[in-house]
């Protein structure tokens, strides 16, 4: 059933009214029993992402068991909400965004559309909501095939419908005060005569226009989580919200395992946020972290009793929260959380085959979502299917102790490639965010070969590049702010990748705005005064990742797409023989070199 949705009292919410069945007779129940079915950073994961969720078996045993891929999270969903006769299904954000091809080539639509079959109810919006800008995200609201990205809208859905369910973003406020979509909504449950309301608060992370395009959010503020969800309950109350859920794109970690709701080890940014949310929270389902937990939050703040959920990422998991409501009352009386382990299709990991377990759940894939998949997927193999070159060994994205990666580096090297020459900019250096780099980049055992659909893999957001020039000391102040701008801190710092012939050193323990020091470019002292011609991607152009120093920059002139580039490089470098990685370390962290000694 498509869920009819309305927007009520304009920035104060939304309500949404879908009558449960059951009960009989004219007997008024004391209890009612809720099940919301949750999950979170999907990014656009049609087809089985090749991950395992590690667990215990009934023996004990450590157990890989493979999982994901959209029409079996289709039919772990059918199959749950078949158990309960009250159910919802909502996200936490990323459900589009840093996607494989299969969605990311079509603007994610492919991805909204398994969420309308899945019976998506209310959906927050992520920081990847708004990868392609705020106009882009209404659009995959609101469907349509207006472009607002270099990638054509309505390739294969003509027109596109857009989402048959809200997503909700409720701290993202235009300058005139409303939110740019609904802040919440309620869905009600009706049971012998009885109706319950759950009250949904969506929200991004306030740091997002830190973490995408700043032109795509121009004109946008994201507000504090906390005080937002505690303005808008009130607001879900008068609308007749019992029970309030907050479903929030911001996350922690903790040491607890799969099933273990004891909060051990929790950290994390959403802490503070929970510890400043009213106890009227019923439930915080979070995401952004990747990582999976049920937490009792009673355990770490008496005073704060959410149950508090993440599902991992990738649709690996789906969260069941079951919640019962005295009606009487109209409070929540008793709440659990679990997490199902999506298992769908066995796959094979190198030469390692990760086989299927029968002691958990095999969910069936649902059918119209495998069908839907499939169209995408034939549509985009003949391309992905490309080759595209071959490389000496596999390019990861693991990080050294000074933050740079071989893949890093290899990106960084083939956006300096395409823009050396004066006609395309005249670059001396570049500079790629790690962000940026989304897959691992591993060829073929035998030959070495990489296809396109793997090099898309790790640039899939469509960036230009762009060549721009700074002084040395404007370098200079670029690269502090890889350790104090915004969210980029000396405890959780943002290293830029950077090209071959550009060096530096850069020590934790220095005051700030003196930790990077013996910049060299080909071996020559980088002059203050001197300037520099640098090429980036439009998303650190124009002060992504906190780099506001970017926004400085002068003679600009455009470039190629980063994706491209490196197709070029890769295919050009690797014309006779495999290409070799850059393994050879460019940035040195002093503080850890002399750790070591």
């Amino acid at each position: 059933m498509t869920n009819a949705w309305r927007a009520v009292g304009g920035a104060v919410g939304l309500a949404l009214v879908l009558a449960g069945c059951g009960g009989s007779g004219g007997v008024r129940p004391a209890e009612m029993e809720i099940a919301l079915l949750g999950f979170n950073d999907f990014h656009g994961h049609l087809e089985p992402p090749q991950l395992a969720i590690t667990t215990r078996n009934a023996a004990g045993q450590s157990v890989a068991v493979p999982a994901g891929g959209a029409a079996f999270l289709a039919g772990a969903i059918a199959e749950r909400r078949a158990a309960h006769v009250h159910t919802a299904v909502v996200t936490a954000g990323d459900m589009v965004g840093a996607s494989p091809m299969v969605s990311s080539l079509f603007l994610d639509e492919p991805t909204v559309e398994a969420l309308n079959l899945m019976g998506v109810d209310f959906s927050a919006a992520g920081n990847h909501e708004f990868d392609q800008g705020a106009q882009e995200l209404l659009r995959l609201q609101q469907g349509g095939c207006e472009r607002f990205t270099t990638k054509q809208p309505c390739q294969l859905s003509q027109p596109f419908k857009g989402a048959e369910f809200p997503f909700l973003a409720a701290n993202t406020l235009r300058s005139d005060g409303t939110s740019l979509l609904a802040p919440g909504g309620v869905k009600f449950f009706e049971q012998a005569g009885v109706r319950v309301g759950v009250g949904f608060i969506g929200m991004t992370l306030k740091a997002t226009p830190h973490m995408v395009r700043p032109s795509g959010v121009a004109g946008l503020t994201f507000a504090d989580e906390a005080s937002t969800a505690n303005a808008l309950i009130p607001r879900l109350r008068a609308q007749g919200a019992d029970v309030i859920v907050v479903l929030i794109h911001e996350g922690g970690v903790t040491t607890s395992g799969l099933q273990d709701a004891s909060c051990a080890g929790l950290s994390g940014d959403i802490v503070p946020i929970l510890d400043r949310l009213s106890s009227e929270v019923d439930v915080v389902i979070s995401g952004h972290t990747h990582q999976a937990y049920v937490c009792d939050y009673r355990r770490v703040n008496p005073a704060k009793p959410f149950l508090l959920t993440s599902a991992g990422k990738y649709g690996t998991l789906l969260t069941e929260v079951l919640l019962t409501v005295d009606t009487r009352s109209r409070k929540v009386t008793r709440k659990s959380a679990r997490q199902i382990i999506v298992q769908g299709a066995p796959y094979t990991s190198g030469s390692t085959p990760v086989g299927l377990q029968p002691e958990f759940p095999q969910f069936k894939a649902q059918a119209d979502v495998a069908q839907l998949v499939e169209r995408y997927s034939r549509a985009v193999a003949p391309l992905a299917a490309q080759p595209s070159g071959a490389l000496a060994g596999a390019a990861t994205r693991v990080a050294s102790q000074a933050g740079e990666s071989v893949l890093g580096r290899l990106v960084a090297d083939s956006m300096l490639h395409a823009t050396r020459a004066a006609a395309s900019g005249g670059a001396q250096l570049a500079f790629m965010n790690a962000g940026g780099v989304r897959a691992e980049l591993v060829p073929a055992a035998d030959t070495g070969a990489v296809t396109y659909g793997q090099l898309y893999s790790v640039l899939p957001f469509g960036n230009h590049l762009v060549v721009m020039g700074y002084t040395g000391a404007q370098l200079q102040r670029l690269l502090e702010q890889q350790f104090a701008s915004g969210t980029n801190t000396v405890a959780q710092p943002r290293i830029l990748q950077v090209s071959d012939g550009f060096s530096y050193e850069f020590d934790l323990r220095a005051p700030q705005g003196s930790r990077v020091r013996n910049m060299r470019l080909h071996g020559t002292a980088v002059e203050p005064d001197t300037r520099y011609r640098v090429a980036v991607q439009s998303y650190l152009s124009t002060g992504g990742d906190n780099f506001s120093v970017f926004t400085e920059g002068t003679d600009v002139t455009g470039g190629m797409l980063d994706l491209d580039a490196l197709v070029d490089y890769v295919r050009e470098q690797s014309a006779v023989r495999p290409l070799a990685l850059p393994t050879d370390a460019r940035i040195v962290r002093v503080d850890a070199a002399q750790q070591r000694q």
